[in-house]
C-alpha cells in the first residue's frame, strides 16, 4: 500500500516541474509526513493543459452520505480499479496525477518500527497514477477526493512490503490523463516501476508519528546492517 508520503519542493519549483499555473498551488506547502485524509494537490487534465487542484487524500464518492470509507479508500488496487465500484467510474473519467517526491514503508517490529524513505536516487518528483471524485458533505459544499492506485512491488520494494504506489514515468503521465484513452493501454500503465528509478533510505523515526511534519522527518538513519535488503 501507500500510506505516507511526502512532497518537499518549493512552490515555483513545484508549478514549473508539474507544467502549471503558479496560482493554481495559493496555499501550498512543503511537506514532509503526508497522511490519509490530509489535504494535498493531485493534476489533472484541462482541455490540452495540465491543472492543479486541491484534494483530501481517501476518495470518497459521490453518492456517499459521509467520510466514513475514506481512509479505507487511501488506495485502489490495480488489478481491481476496472471493476470496483468506488473506483470504477473515477477511472473511466476522472484519472489523475498525485505529485510527491517520495514515500514511506516500514520494516521490523511492531514495538520497533523502522521508516524507509523511498525516493528518486538523484533527487525530483515521482508521479502516483491516482483517480478522483467530488462528493457534498452538505447541501452547499463540495468536497474533492484522491487515491493513489497501488501494484505489485519491484524488485526495491519487495524485501519491504507486498504493494507499492504507481509510479509513472515522466512521458506516461499525458497518456494517462488523457480522458478517451482505451482502457487497455490504461492498464500497461499500472506496472511496477523499474528498480532504477527509485532509491532507499532509512529515515528518523519521528515519522512514525503524523504529528511530525517537518525537515527532521528525512534526516538519514544508517542501517548498514540491513543494506543487503536494497541489493537488487
Amino acid at each position: 500500500m501507500c500510506g505516507r508520503f511526502t512532497l518537499t519542493y518549493e512552490v515555483e519549483r513545484l508549478a514549473e516541474e508539474l507544467g502549471v499555473p503558479l496560482a493554481s498551488l495559493t496555499g501550498y506547502k512543503a511537506r514532509y509526513n503526508i497522511a490519509p485524509t490530509d489535504p494535498h494537490w493531485v493534476v489533472r487534465s484541462l482541455y490540452e493543459d495540465r491543472e492543479a487542484v486541491a484534494a483530501k487524500w481517501g476518495l470518497v464518492n459521490f453518492w456517499m452520505t459521509d467520510r466514513k470509507q475514506s481512509f479505507k479508500n487511501i488506495n485502489a488496487r490495480a488489478e481491481t480499479v476496472q471493476k470496483s465500484r468506488a473506483f470504477r467510474e473515477a477511472f473511466k473519467q476522472r484519472r489523475c496525477v498525485v505529485p510527491a517526491d517520495g514515500f514511506f514503508e516500514w520494516t521490523g517490529a511492531k514495538d520497533a518500527r523502522k521508516p524507509i524513505w523511498f525516493h528518486r536516487p538523484e533527487g525530483g518528483l515521482i508521479y502516483f497514477a491516482g483517480l478522483y471524485e467530488s462528493w457534498k458533505p452538505t447541501p452547499d459544499q463540495r468536497e474533492r477526493t484522491f487515491t493513489i492506485i497501488t501494484t505489485e512491488p519491484n524488485g526495491l520494494v519487495a524485501p519491504i512490503h507486498d504493494r507499492m504506489p504507481v509510479v509513472l514515468e515522466e512521458e506516461a503521465i499525458d497518456d494517462w490523463l488523457y480522458v478517451g484513452q482505451e482502457p487497455a493501454a490504461l492498464s500497461e500503465l499500472l506496472r511496477p516501476v523499474r528498480d532504477d528509478m527509485l532509491a532507499a533510505t532509512y529515515v528518523s523515526t519521528r515519522v512514525n508519528s503524523v504529528k511530525n511534519d517537518d525537515p527532521a522527518c528525512l534526516e538519514p538513519d544508517q542501517e548498514p546492517q540491513q543494506e543487503s535488503l536494497f541489493k537488487v
